[in-house]
């Protein structure tokens, strides 16, 4: 019960104050992330159609936006003018080639921190245990008996690192999630702990998968091109495949969710690039990708707002998805 039935006055009143206190004082420390985890947690204790919970909606779905910038690199500190030293010219051209190289080096920094954060996550996952763990060695154990060991550890830790891209995503937008539970012979899911109430946000959250699968299948390809093993390409195309797959705009799947963001428009555009890939590919799943995206664009309802990035986003993933799973290289060397 959210509404007192005899005084119509909000039970969690008080608890709504604090996580509005504690959520401003993270939006102070741009802390977009906990923020947006205080203000859900304070939208799940209003009732359906109240002005306060639209209005912390809103919120939520404009702190979406900052987290996607972030991280940002910290303010500079102003420097003295160039023109004013003994050789203005000279000196501005020196300050501008250290500073082109103080920016190289903060884009590397926020790479390699990137790419530190991402390998924590996805290693701190493995060892914490739990669920995601033991259901990992069970889905092992029954791919191994279909495709052998090797195939099936690499098959179980491309998937492992989609679902893995779902986590960081529900991370950055601040929602609780459960650990990936690995579910023998139909992949793995994530089990939301609170509803992510901007399309916006659900799309990117879907589309996170396949982004870090899409990087996953690309690690296989290049260490096949760099060795000739062919348990690899086939790794690559299979990781490709699945990525590409869970592009269906259905349902619940990653392409689903990506598609409740787009207009109609946006959608034909989406449509477009399918048929691009499907007139290089020539493979099925690509066809049930466009005969199911023509429906959900002329019978599912559309977004009301265009959001560029997903059309961007789910373009290319259908691009570049497409060109591993259906790559002729890659096909010949799984075969091997």
């Amino acid at each position: 019960m959210l509404v007192c039935p005899s005084c119509h006055r909000l039970v969690h009143a008080e608890r709504l104050t604090e996580l509005a206190a504690e959520a401003q004082a993270a939006e102070t420390r741009a802390d977009w992330s906990t923020a947006l985890g205080f203000w859900r947690d304070a939208v799940d204790l209003l009732p359906n159609g109240t002005r306060q919970r639209d209005t912390i909606v809103a919120r939520i779905a404009d702190l979406g936006r900052k987290a996607d910038a972030s991280p940002t690199p910290s303010p500079v500190p102003a420097q003295a003018d160039p023109s004013t030293s003994a050789n203005g010219w000279s000196a501005g051209a020196a300050a501008g080639g250290l500073g082109a190289l103080a920016m190289v080096a903060l884009k590397f920094k926020f790479v390699l921190l990137a790419l530190v954060t991402k390998g924590k996550l996805l290693i701190g996952g493995l060892l914490k245990g739990g669920s995601t763990f033991w259901t990992m060695l069970a889905a092992t154990g029954v791919y191994w008996t279909a495709f052998g060991l090797p195939f099936a550890i690499g098959l179980v830790l491309s998937i492992y690192v989609h679902e893995m891209g779902h986590v960081a995503a529900l991370r950055r937008y601040g929602v609780r999630a459960s650990a990936p539970m690995f579910i023998p012979g139909l992949g793995a899911v994530v089990r939301l702990g609170q509803a992510l109430h901007d399309p916006r946000q659900d799309a990117r959250v879907g589309l996170a998968g396949p982004i870090w699968g899409l990087a996953a299948s690309v690690a296989c390809a290049g260490i096949f091109y760099a060795t000739g093993q062919p348990l690899y390409a086939a790794l690559a195309r299979v990781g490709a495949f699945v990525n590409l797959f869970n592009l269906i705009p259905f349902w619940q799947l990653d392409g689903g969710r990506a598609f409740r963001s787009l207009n109609r428009p946006q959608r034909w555009l989406a449509v477009a690039a399918l048929a691009t890939s499907w007139s290089v590919t020539h493979d099925g799943i690509v066809l049930l990708l466009i005969f199911v995206a023509v429906a959900a664009t002329i019978f599912d309802k559309p977004a009301e707002q265009s959001d560029a990035g997903v059309l961007g986003w789910y373009a290319f993933l259908v691009a570049a998805l497409s060109a591993l799973a259906f790559a002729p290289y890659l096909r010949v060397g799984a075969v091997l």
